[in-house]
């Protein structure tokens, strides 16, 4: 075996654990489709350099503590992004009364970097840290539309994409609606990712006008969607507006119009390439 495949791996195996939190060898092995005794090998690896630990018990295994040093390493790197988001995020959850997220592209999926959860329900999917397909919600499909078109072409190119609920669009569906995102300057998703839940969210820019983050909040369908859809448009994009502000860019009308063209867009979509390598 060469020591890409090996890694690719280990990978699988820290992907698997970051998303179920704990699981027994025997489950590992099922989910990454990798026979026992590879797994065992892989695990002791793991364990030896901090990446996994074991439960108290023994039985099981999670991810260990020198990811959340390395980890740390990274959340420096998104500061200026993450302190000059706060101040609107807790603005717009205060007046929404909404979960409220931060997040930016890792490959081929949206990163939470920071969330408010809201007053009157807790939106269980994307923790901090944690991350989704870029079709998976409003910000992750803001971060697909703003990226260079060889990142969407390699997305939707995917032999299949993950199916959350009927609702949940299709490769074909979300061409179509990539466009019209970037023409609009939002996204509105209706229960793709979770049954009942609706969520808005819009691009954030930097001093340059080039894209960064996506902000969105994310609610029961009612209080998002039915009762005041667009006063919670107009609070989402206001609230990008005022986060690209504090970046630095001097008119996010202006950033938004010259993003809609594709012939403008860079392959600065992908804020965390310059973090996660």
């Amino acid at each position: 075996m060469t020591s890409i495949k090996v890694l690719d791996k280990a990978v699988a195996v820290l992907d698997h654990l970051a998303d179920a939190g704990q699981a027994t060898p025997a489950e590992i092995s099922a989910a990454i489709d990798e026979p026992r005794g590879t797994v065992y090998r892989l695990i002791r690896n793991l364990v030896q350099y901090g990446y996994l630990e074991p439960t108290a018990d023994g039985s099981s295994y999670h991810l260990g503590g020198r990811l959340f040093e390395l980890g740390t390493i990274v959340a420096a790197r998104f500061a200026d992004l993450q302190s000059s988001a706060k101040p609107a995020m807790e603005r717009l959850s205060r007046e929404t009364g909404q979960t409220v997220f931060l997040t930016v592209r890792r490959g081929l999926r949206a990163v939470c970097l920071e969330r408010l959860d809201g007053q009157q329900i807790q939106v269980m999917i994307l923790p901090r840290g944690g991350s989704v397909p870029l079709h998976g919600g409003s910000g992750a499909r803001v971060l697909l539309a703003y990226a260079d078109p060889q990142v969407q072409q390699e997305f939707l190119g995917q032999p299949s994409l993950d199916v959350f609920t009927p609702s949940t669009p299709t490769a074909d569906a979300l061409r179509d609606e990539l466009a019209k995102i970037r023409a609009n300057g939002y996204c509105v998703s209706v229960d793709d990712v979770v049954p009942g839940i609706a969520a808005v969210g819009a691009p954030i820019f930097d001093q340059k006008h080039e894209f960064r983050a996506a902000i969105s909040v994310a609610g029961p369908v009612p209080s998002v969607i039915d009762d005041m859809s667009e006063r919670t448009r107009t609070l989402v994009i206001q609230a990008a507006t005022d986060v690209s502000g504090a970046l630095g860019c001097r008119s996010y009308a202006e950033a938004v119009r010259k993003a809609a063209s594709p012939a403008d867009r860079d392959q600065r979509g992908e804020v965390g390439v310059h973090a996660f390598g």
